[in-house]
C-alpha cells in the first residue's frame, strides 16, 4: 500500500508512541497517563487492557488497531496511513501500544513512516511484557545463582520461515523469554532440547501478567506443549524458559484482587496523581 500525505500541506499535530505497559494500569507512567489526558485520538492495539482505556476521555476518538494472532487485526500499512492522516487532521495523536513499543511492538516502523511524511513524534517508553510478568510471577529474569543472561525472543506465527539461532538461545546459564510463542510451543521445545537444553529445564507460561485474571503455568521444557494446550490458558500469554522459574513459588507475592477492590484502589491512586499533575 503507497501512503497517502497530503502534499503542500503542514502536519497540524504531532504523534506520541506510548507504551501502555503489561496490563495493571498502576503501571502506567504519570507520563503516559498526562499524554492519554490531553489527546485528541487514541489509536490502540488488542493488549492494551480496558483498564488502562477506561482512562482515556470519553470525547476522545479512539480507534482500534490491535493484532492478535489467529484474529482479525488491521494491515499494518492501514495503521501507518491512519497515523499520518490523523497527525495532518488533529493536534494530540497517541499510538497505545501494550508494553513498551520498541520491544516487539512495530514502533520503530511505523516512526519510520511518520519521519517520511515529516511528522514530528515522541516516544513514551513503557513497562515491557517480560518484565512485568516476569515480576509479578515472582521470577527474577536474571540470578547470580541460575541465569547471568537474559534473552527475548519472538515465537510468532512466522517462526517457522526464518532461521532461529537454537544454539546461543539453549545456553543454560541464560533465561529465554518468548512473546507470543504460545502457538508454537512445540517447535519451540524441539529447537531448545535439539539445541541442547534439557528437558528438564523450569519453565513457566504466565497468561494475562499483572492482572486480577492473571495464571501461571509451570512445569518442564519437555512439557511445554501441554502447558501451553491448557484449556484454562487465555491469551495473552508469554513463556519464561531457565532455571530462574524454580524460584516462582518461593518468590510470588503478587495475589490478584477482586474486580471491585482494583477499581476502588485505583480510582483514589488516580484522582492522586491526576492532582499532582
Amino acid at each position: 500500500m503507497e501512503l497517502v500525505s497530503m502534499q503542500g500541506l503542514q502536519a497540524k499535530g504531532k504523534v506520541w508512541l506510548v507504551g501502555a505497559g503489561p496490563g495493571d494500569v498502576e503501571l502506567l507512567t504519570l507520563k503516559a497517563y498526562r499524554i492519554l489526558k490531553q489527546a485528541d485520538v487514541v489509536l490502540y492495539d488488542a493488549l492494551v487492557s480496558q483498564d488502562i482505556l477506561d482512562l482515556i476521555p470519553p470525547q476522545v476518538e479512539k480507534i482500534a488497531v490491535g493484532k492478535r494472532a489467529g484474529k482479525h487485526s488491521a494491515p499494518q500499512d492501514e495503521i501507518n496511513q491512519l497515523l499520518v492522516t490523523k497527525a495532518f487532521t488533529r493536534k494530540n495523536v497517541v499510538r497505545l501500544k501494550g508494553g513498551d513499543p520498541f520491544i516487539f511492538g512495530r514502533g520503530g516502523e511505523e516512526l519510520q513512516t511518520l519521519v517520511g511524511a515529516g511528522i514530528a513524534f515522541e516516544v513514551v517508553p513503557g513497562i515491557t511484557a517480560a518484565s512485568g510478568t516476569s515480576a509479578y510471577a515472582g521470577i527474577p529474569l536474571t540470578h547470580r545463582d541460575y541465569a547471568q543472561g537474559v534473552t527475548f525472543i519472538t515465537g510468532h506465527c512466522q517462526l517457522a520461515c526464518r532461521p532461529m539461532d537454537w544454539q546461543g538461545y539453549a545456553n543454560p546459564n541464560n533465561t529465554l523469554v518468548v512473546y507470543m510463542g504460545i502457538l508454537n510451543a512445540n517447535m519451540i521445545r524441539d529447537g531448545l532440547i535439539d539445541a541442547g537444553r534439557s528437558a528438564d529445564t523450569p519453565v513457566a507460561i504466565v497468561s494475562n501478567a499483572t492482572t486480577s485474571s492473571q495464571q501461571r503455568f509451570i512445569g518442564k521444557l519437555g512439557e511445554l506443549a501441554q502447558l501451553a494446550a491448557d484449556p484454562a490458558l487465555q491469551m495473552p500469554a508469554l513463556m519464561i524458559i531457565g532455571e530462574v522459574v524454580e524460584l516462582a513459588d518461593s518468590l510470588n507475592w503478587f495475589a490478584p484482587v477482586t474486580a471491585q477492590q482494583k477499581t476502588a484502589q485505583q480510582k483514589t491512586d488516580l484522582d492522586t496523581v491526576a492532582k499532582a499533575l
